[in-house]
């Protein structure tokens, strides 16, 4: 099951970099579909984009399959081929990532799932997904809460650990590696209940689950939130489990030092395993309110010491999920003046650069979760800029008959000159 190469493809193996500055910026979920309420155009093409447009007209535009045929649209796999690995070779599931992101060392074995703090409706045996965020739940209230989760659950080689908001993990020894893995934010609005009438691996989470119900629901942190109207985190979900991943760091792979600025476990663990530096920024939320200025600033500092570096903003996938389209404009042009407008300022006169613009995966509004189709994407060179009427969008990048089949290519691209 590995993805395929594009008729013609540079063979990119024992490749050499040039004296370029590199820069990888991600707007997690940016594409979409055309809706009916745009005149036929999707959000990326009806945002206030003129620094990505900019960026589209003056470089390389194209489509990307950033997740392998066959395998699951989720995040993990699409930043894995994003950072430049063979999801095929290397991707053992999300969750091992992001204990990588928080130092935690897997023994060989424990099994790390995704434990996400979420509301769920239960009716008798009916169980609904409420809220796959817990109404993003805050990274203060949700601390008490796992710790609380340790302390009763916490047994049997099981360990929790927090992490952002709604976003935390458990590390279990000897854990149900072949447990069914439901994402969250698949089932918003929807019913979950099979997983609990489910048998053997996955009855195991089944149970941990029903005993989070035990917990959770009357701990003074969400009698606080039901009495100011808001979602309680009344469960935990798990899912995306694995054990630890083995990569090449990108030292090895191209000579290239370089960082990653992320809000998300999953984006910073990707660069640990990666051999980069994870740059945390004060006030990084992964939401609307995240402080863009603040990523630009540790990303252009990381940039006078390092060769690389990957800047990941999630909100327009979080505004995706939530079906919202005035969210999903506003986090796109949000990504655009706040991020890729004072990238391109900040590096100017600071030497040739090459820019590879791009989103992970579509987070369409109307499915409200990932799509494996292929994604547009923009590589810049300020030392030869082009002249081209194009704009970064699904319609222009797929005018441009450029497709690349396998995503993880496409960081060699960036590095070297092969186009």
């Amino acid at each position: 099951m590995r993805s395929g190469r594009i008729d013609g493809a540079p063979d990119y193996t024992n490749v050499t970099t040039g004296s370029h500055k590199y820069v990888i910026l991600v707007g997690d979920g940016m594409a979409d579909e055309p809706r009916p309420e745009l005149d036929g155009r999707t959000p990326l093409q009806a945002a206030d984009t003129p620094h990505m447009d900019a960026l589209a007209a003056r470089g390389q535009l194209g489509l990307v399959r950033t997740v392998p045929r066959g395998f699951p649209p989720g995040s993990d796999v699409a930043n894995l081929s994003i950072m430049g690995y063979d999801p095929a070779r290397y991707h053992t599931g999300r969750a091992p990532i992001e204990a990588a992101s928080q130092g935690i060392e897997l023994a060989p074995d424990e099994v790390a799932f995704r434990c996400n703090l979420v509301t769920v409706e239960v009716n008798g045996d009916e169980v609904t997904m409420v809220d796959y965020a817990a109404g993003h739940v805050s990274t203060e209230e949700a601390a008490e809460l796992i710790a609380a989760l340790d302390e009763r659950l916490g047994d049997d080689g099981r360990r929790f650990r927090a992490g952002v908001s709604y976003r935390h993990l458990l590390i279990w020894q000897n854990g149900p590696l072949a447990a069914e893995s439901l994402p969250p934010h698949d089932f918003t609005g929807r019913s979950v209940g099979r997983l609990f009438i489910a048998g053997q691996d996955t009855a195991r989470v089944a149970d941990l689950v029903r005993g989070s119900w035990e917990v959770l629901p009357d701990h003074p942190v969400n009698r606080k939130r039901r009495a100011q109207a808001q979602h309680p985190a009344n469960s935990i979900w798990l899912w995306g489990q694995g054990t630890r991943p083995q990569l090449p760091t990108l030292a090895e792979r191209f000579g290239l030092r370089g960082a990653v600025v992320s809000a998300v476990d999953l984006v910073r663990g990707l660069g640990v395993l990666a051999g980069l530096e994870t740059i945390e920024v004060t006030g990084a939320t992964g939401w609307l309110d995240t402080n863009y200025a603040g990523k630009v600033a540790a990303a252009l500092e990381a940039l006078s010491r390092l060769d690389l570096v990957m800047v990941h903003v999630e909100a327009p996938d979080e505004a995706g999920h939530s079906g919202r389209l005035e969210w999903k404009l506003r986090a796109i042009a949000d990504f655009d003046a706040k991020v890729v407008g004072p990238m391109v300022a900040g590096l100017k006169d600071r030497g040739p650069y090459r820019m590879l613009l791009m989103c992970d995966h579509p987070t369409p509004l109307s499915v409200r979760t990932h799509t494996a189709d292929p994604v547009p994407f923009a590589i810049y060179d300020s030392a030869s800029p082009r002249d081209t009427p194009q704009g970064y969008n699904e319609t222009d990048a797929r005018r441009t008959g450029l497709m690349i089949e396998a995503g993880h290519d496409l960081l060699a691209r960036l590095v070297t000159r092969t186009d």
